[in-house]
């Protein structure tokens, strides 16, 4: 099934943002899994002013409710009947009850444990609680949580993501997952903004080798330049690249021996708004990335001769030392944007 979305479309509050099949790995096996965006009233966090790099909230408006929200999981799981996996996903958390109703996420709970359909949910941690945890297992046991960690460092979370809570927080959240037997899959952010490339390529490693003590999966996320956003704001005033494909395949390599499962799926990979290379070698990667997802064998990350990977290496030695780049580089990115 292509992914379906209804940006751009008047907006249905009945009809979820987006339903499509991917393919997942569950239990050591390659099966089909469903991916169902709920429309929202939106990100709690994202009336407080929201994260530097993320642009959900587009698909959410005030007054999106119980019935509304009810009706779009309906329509759209029934269009992905039969898949053993079921990926929910909103703006924001499924475990905040401003966004999702209680009894809406039960429904919805209940509804695949009747199917026996894994399901994955995002949270942030302050959601994450024994009593909420207890309440999603007295309806479904086969549950994954997902947590969106982003950076390891408190400085970069605060300053460069805006992310809204601490290390600590993340670390307390998992621990609870942990306590009640529920698989954590933490999100990790490749190149928030005012990293140089070098200092997003070890942000990045660092962030792999401490989630990987508490998680069953590390997603990889390389920033993908969405609408309304600050990060957008820089990208537009030529402040930000996205992350080259070279900095992912780097990150990917060298830090599947910290992780017991290490994925990556590069939203709007080789365009602009996403992570690239020049143009010539970027889907051979973007191939090798999916395959090695799937596989976690390192073999299938390729490597492609280009000459683009020199000016890669040139902007991880020297970035940090030349403010704009030299003028070959800046011709390089002027290139890539035209």
């Amino acid at each position: 099934m292509a992914k379906e979305s209804t940006r751009g479309r008047a907006r249905d509050d009945g009809s979820a943002a987006a339903v499509w099949k991917e393919r997942e790995s569950l239990d050591g096996k390659v099966v089909d899994a469903g991916v169902i965006i709920l429309r929202t009233s939106g990100c709690s966090h994202f009336h407080k002013g929201g994260c530097s790099m993320c642009g959900y909230n587009i698909e959410s408006a005030p007054g999106i409710g119980a019935t509304d929200i009810r009706k779009q999981f309906e329509q759209a799981y029934e269009r992905l009947r039969g898949v053993p996996a079921l990926k929910v996903y909103t703006s924001g958390s499924f475990l905040d009850e401003c966004e999702v109703p209680k009894d809406v996420a039960d429904e919805i709970l209940k509804r695949c444990a009747d199917e026996h359909v894994h399901l994955l949910f995002e949270s942030r941690p302050e959601y994450v609680t024994a009593e909420r945890l207890d309440a999603c297992l007295a309806s479904h046991e086969d549950l994954e949580v997902a947590l969106g960690l982003e950076s390891a460092n408190d400085r970069v979370l605060r300053y460069s993501i805006n992310k809204g809570f601490a290390v600590r927080d993340y670390d307390n959240a998992a621990s609870v997952l942990g306590a009640k037997g529920i698989p954590v899959r933490t999100y990790v952010l490749l190149k928030p903004p005012f990293l140089t490339e070098a200092e997003a390529v070890r942000d990045a490693q660092a962030t792999i080798a401490h989630a990987a003590k508490v998680s069953a999966v590390i997603s990889l996320n390389p920033v993908n330049v969405q609408k309304g956003t600050l990060v957008e704001r820089l990208w537009r005033n030529w402040a930000y690249r996205p992350p080259w494909l070279w900095s992912v395949l780097k990150v990917l390599k060298e830090s599947r021996p910290e992780a017991r499962r290490l994925i990556c799926d590069p939203t709007g990979g080789g365009k602009e708004r996403g992570a690239h290379n020049c143009g010539k070698c970027d889907d051979v990667i973007l191939d090798s990335i999916k395959a090695f997802s799937l596989s976690q064998d390192v073999s299938r990350l390729g490597s492609p001769e280009c000459e683009c990977h020199e000016i890669w290496r040139s902007i991880m030695e020297i970035e940090g030392f030349v403010v704009g780049g030299t003028p070959d580089l800046q011709r390089f990115f002027k290139r890539q944007r035209a």
